[in-house]
């Protein structure tokens, strides 16, 4: 609607309103596209722009290994000889004082491990006979037995671990990750995700951006067909109609945008946008055909199927193309039950992909600059759980628990060949130099360059932040 021509003497506050929406909506937009970013960077409004951190980091990427449901620290890395020698005999009370379980009920019988450990490379980094592969890359470890959260149950913890919160809606540290970096490759999202099985826990919401603008939210690639859903062409359809569609849906969107300044349509003109070079650039990327034998070989990758190998090998990719943070997700590892015969089973599913992927980022000089994380929500009990929840037995199992777990890291600026923390010698509590979650998040951001404390993003008059009003850098695991 065209508006009459300015006349002063007619200044109220319903004029001024109804002509200073335009000048008024894009000061609002640089305003939250700027916010709480470092200072160079609020003369660029692009809120992918690449951006500096708050000092020198010392990795440019996160590759981050997240086994769903939790695996049993006890069975792949925490080695306990005294829990081993007493399983079967009645846990100490002492140890169950303030104890929460998910399912355990009155039975309290100690469980060690089936299986054999070992001490691998030059530091003598103790590891389960199930991850043979793992283990040649002891020395490129950093093993931390001494991880604790808050949350008891799968989807609160997993939302804990990646937002430091229990519930839905806050930024994940993905999100947090590119908010604060941006992107280094604009025909590619800076937050990549890709699973190898169903999500599970609290599914999608681990890579969602929560109160923080959309264009920062992980995109799910694929291993298996379409490497994006939707991406291609209706069949029929050229690039170049898409092209002209995509003009027309600019115009009106960036219309819409001086209008309102509402961020989210500044998010949907750049998302539009990269969708369509990514048309180009993921289906290349995501071709393993390109790589050597050898490499497939050490990877155990097979172009064209969907699994955690596959996955591995796209992430070393991803990393070379300048993608900031990518997870993969890998299901099944909540073993309440049977977990003598399931548990060798998942760790041959990632042993050879992870333990490749550590050695590919060495060879290639990408492994300092690249911080690897594998772990999960929790870890698991050294109580035999052994039943399901109506009681029937179901042979060797472990329950929830959030008190004390193992999570290693690799490159990254943190110390090589290294085991911090320990817990006490039946897995229970942390007995030495304990790592909360918000621990680990903060040591993260401080590895690509941030103070987890400015960090921040307003919203609703409140200043948030991964790690809440909490949080240490773990600088014993620091090189």
């Amino acid at each position: 609607m065209k508006l009459p021509p300015f006349d002063p003497s007619i200044l109220n506050r319903r004029s001024f309103l109804g002509r200073s929406g335009l000048s008024l909506g894009s000061l609002s937009l640089g305003s939250m596209l700027a916010r709480d970013l470092p200072a160079a960077s609020r003369l660029s409004l692009d809120p992918a722009a690449s951006r500096q951190p708050h000092f020198a980091p010392k990795a440019k990427q996160v590759i981050y290994l997240h086994m769903i449901g939790a695996p049993s620290q006890l069975d792949l890395f925490d080695y306990k000889p005294e829990l081993i020698q007493r399983s079967g005999q009645a846990c100490p009370p002492e140890l169950l004082k303030g104890k929460r379980f998910a399912f355990i009920g009155k039975e309290n019988e100690l469980q060690g491990s089936p299986f054999n450990f070992k001490q691998h490379g030059e530091s003598g980094l103790w590891v389960s006979e199930l991850l043979p592969h793992l283990a040649t890359v002891a020395d490129e470890l950093c093993m931390i037995h001494s991880l604790h959260t808050n949350e008891i149950n799968h989807a609160p913890a997993q939302m804990f671990l990646h937002s430091g919160f229990g519930q839905g809606g806050r930024p994940s540290l993905g999100t947090w990750v590119t908010y604060g970096l941006g992107t280094e490759n604009s025909d590619l999202p800076s937050y990549v995700v890709m699973l190898s099985g169903p999500p599970g826990g609290a599914g999608t919401a681990l890579w969602s951006t929560g109160f923080i603008p959309s264009v920062y939210q992980g995109v799910q690639f694929r291993s298996e067909g379409e490497p994006v859903l939707f991406l291609s062409n209706p069949e029929g359809h050229s690039r170049n109609d898409r092209r002209h569609v995509l003009d027309a849906v600019k115009a009106l969107n960036q219309e819409r945008l001086q209008s309102l300044g509402d961020p989210e349509i500044a998010t949907r003109i750049s998302q539009y946008e990269m969708a369509y070079r990514m048309q180009t650039s993921v289906p290349d990327l995501m071709d393993l055909t390109q790589e050597s034998k050898a490499t497939l070989d050490m990877y155990g990758a097979e172009p064209g199927k969907a699994s955690f190998a596959n996955n591995c090998l796209l992430a070393r990719r991803l990393v070379e193309s300048g993608v900031r943070m990518i997870e993969l997700y890998d299901a099944d590892w909540d073993h309440h039950g049977g977990l003598d015969k399931r548990l060798p089973v998942k760790a041959k599913d990632v042993d050879q992909g992870m333990a490749a992927l550590i050695r590919d980022l060495k060879l290639r000089g990408l492994l300092d600059e690249t911080l690897v994380i594998w772990g999960a929500e929790f870890g698991r009990t050294p109580i035999r759980q052994g039943q399901d929840g109506t009681g029937k037995k179901t042979g060797i199992g472990r329950d929830h628990h959030k008190d004390a777990y193992t999570m290693w890291m690799a490159g990254g600026g943190v110390k090589a060949g290294i085991t911090y923390g320990k817990t006490d010698p039946f897995g229970f509590n942390v007995a030495e130099n304990p790592v909360h979650v918000h621990d680990l998040n903060a040591t993260v951001l401080h590895q690509l360059g941030f103070d987890h404390e400015r960090l921040t993003f307003r919203y609703q008059g409140r200043d948030f932040r991964l790690t809440d009003v909490h949080g240490e850098v773990v600088s014993g695991i620091l090189g």
